[in-house]
């Protein structure tokens, strides 16, 4: 926005004459009129709101107007019927209005209209009305006044009206025919963007790792557009299949500017279809513009598995390698089960569980963090953490010759590996040695048995003195 345009719309500096009339003669109905408000999140920036308002209508077509809606509802999906007097209400049309009042806004209505130019004396103070005709409200504002053509003037704008096509708030105007003269009790159903949920997790080990305290928050964002005060709130975890638009009206909405964090009671979890609904069992406000956090589960002493694990890769036997790394990083990984044994056993939603430990003066440091999928009851959750400081690999190939075969679908390859590992911690160590190899394939000699964890995958498990080294060799034949 150029630098001139500035004084027609910084507030306080415009001057507006607001006619009643200008928005119809429609009934509103505002959030005082709301009986109650339902929110379930979907994950992937999706919301089903069912909002309960109780209004008087006269009898006949009215043209009822929703105020506060969402700013972001999907229009197409919205449902409005009576839940006191559904044979009473017929509905014929609805239209939301999603241009909303602003100064550019009504600006550009005004374009080929009149308004009138207010000029205040530097000196005397006295202002100096003229009407003014405007041309145009695109990178700037054109005035004609007169016989002349300005830009760039000083002053203020005042306008005769609002436009009734401009609303205050977002709102969904339905036509109907209301056949009572009872008040209705209505529910509004409709599909929203703007409001979304995220699971975060933070974990705390214990001193010998062997077990960890876990607690998950529930993250709600509501960028709609609008308040959902003492909401019934759900979320449904789990991948809800959507009909992409082919074209999505663009939205401009403001940042979260705050977070509150509720440590509420857990959430009650139920399944729903193929997914899992999680209940908060009391009524929440989503303000505007705000993130939130509720208490999602508290679990603790959770027994964990803590790994080492060195992984390798397919391209290391498909041809002459030589050396395959020095100091190789060396991955930490930790490993729980989902069950009721170690206090869990709830379906967890996907998110990141970060991870804390305690240092030797209480304080609790940052250790890393991973991403979990929706994960059910009793199924294996295996964080990575990050990579070992003091336990390091060194990798080579020292031996390869080809078998036989003239082309990549028939080779046969023999092949030989030293891996050496060092342990600079106090105590011994074990490492998992991960090996992806490729085709067909068979061990032919080996330092320390393996397993078959995969067709395509073969395991050792490697002990690695305190402050020493262990050295594992194989050789092995593939043919692809």
């Amino acid at each position: 926005m150029s630098k001139w345009l500035l004084p027609f719309l910084l507030c306080g500096t415009m001057g507006w004459i607001f006619s009643a009339s200008a928005m119809g003669e429609d009934v509103v109905s505002t959030l005082a009129d709301q009986h109650g408000v339902a929110v379930t999140i979907y994950n992937e920036d999706l919301a089903l709101v069912r909002d309960q308002r109780q209004v008087i209508l006269p009898i006949g077509n009215v043209d009822l107007a929703l105020r506060e809606v969402s700013a972001q509802i999907r229009p197409e999906t919205a449902l409005l019927h009576s839940l006191k007097h559904p044979a009473g209400l017929t509905i014929l049309e609805q239209n939301f209005d999603f241009d909303l009042l602003t100064p550019r806004k009504l600006l550009e209505k005004y374009v080929g209209k009149e308004v009138r130019l207010v000029r205040t004396h530097p000196e005397s103070g006295e202002d100096r009305f003229e009407t003014a005709r405007v041309l145009a409200a695109n990178d700037g504002v054109v005035l004609q006044i007169g016989d002349r053509i300005e830009t760039g003037v000083p002053g203020r704008l005042v306008f005769p009206d609002v436009p009734a096509t401009l609303r205050d708030r977002p709102t969904l105007v339905v036509s109907l025919v209301n056949a009572t003269h009872e008040r209705q009790t209505m529910e509004l159903s409709y599909l929203t963007g703007g409001l979304g949920w995220r699971a975060d997790y933070v974990a705390e080990l214990n001193q010998d790792d062997t077990a960890l305290d876990l607690s998950g928050w529930v993250t709600l964002t509501n960028q709609s557009g609008t308040t959902y005060p003492n909401a019934l709130l759900q979320l449904v975890a789990g991948d809800v299949n959507r009909v992409r638009d082919e074209m999505r009206l663009r939205s401009d909405v403001v940042m979260a500017a705050g977070m509150v964090k509720e440590a509420a009671p857990q959430m009650r979890e139920e399944s729903l279809f193929e997914y899992h609904l999680y209940s908060l069992q009391r009524p929440t406000t989503i303000k505007d513009n705000q993130t939130k956090q509720v208490s999602l589960l508290n679990a603790a002493g959770v027994a964990i598995q803590k790994e080492f694990r060195l992984q390798g890769h397919p391209s290391y036997y498909r041809g002459q390698q030589g050396d395959l790394g020095q100091k190789l990083k060396v991955g930490v990984f930790v490993e729980f089960v989902n069950r009721k044994r170690d206090n869990l056993g709830m379906p967890l939603p996907k998110g990141i569980i970060r991870v804390y430990k305690q240092d030797q003066q209480g304080r609790p440091q940052f250790v890393g963090e991973d991403r979990i999928d929706h994960t059910p009851e009793n199924e294996a959750i295996r964080l990575k953490l990050g990579d070992a400081f003091d336990v390091t690999a060194d990798r080579k190939q020292t031996d390869f010759r080809k078998l036989g075969g003239d082309s990549r679908y028939n080779y046969r390859f023999e092949s030989a590996y030293q891996i050496k590992l060092q342990n600079a911690k106090d105590e011994e160590v074990t490492v998992t040695v991960a090996e992806p190899v490729p085709g067909d394939w068979r061990v032919l000699q080996e330092s320390h048995p393996h397993a078959k964890a995969s067709a395509d995958t073969a395991l050792w498990k490697i002990r690695v003195p305190a402050k020493g080294e262990a050295v594992l060799s194989y050789r092995v034949e593939v043919s692809f």
